[in-house]
């Protein structure tokens, strides 16, 4: 089984690969602005001259636990905007 290319990784979070749009394995996900991508439950670093499966079980942990935080945070600060959107309820009996 060879490597990913960089190219076959580097299409960043969330975005699918145009061979196959419909596959999830297909999925490439970036950790933040680092140069590890998650790609079929794998993580792998990736340069301009080629990319490495990282294989440490201690060390993808902590990616993992990393992601996790991130994707929480990204939809902590989500929910905020989407609060601020909102126009404020009227609460019945309040006076103002």
């Amino acid at each position: 089984m060879s490597a990913p290319t960089p190219e076959a990784l580097s299409f960043g979070a969330g975005l699918v690969s145009s061979r196959t749009p419909s596959s999830p394995l297909a999925r490439s996900e970036r950790l933040a602005r680092s140069p590890f991508v998650r790609r079929g439950g794998q993580w792998w670093l990736v340069t301009g001259s080629g990319s490495i499966l990282a294989t440490d079980p201690t060390f993808t942990g902590q990616l993992d636990r990393f992601a996790a935080a991130m994707a929480a945070a990204d939809q902590t600060i989500a929910d905020l905007r989407s609060q601020q959107d909102d126009p404020p309820t009227p609460h019945p009996g309040r006076q103002r």
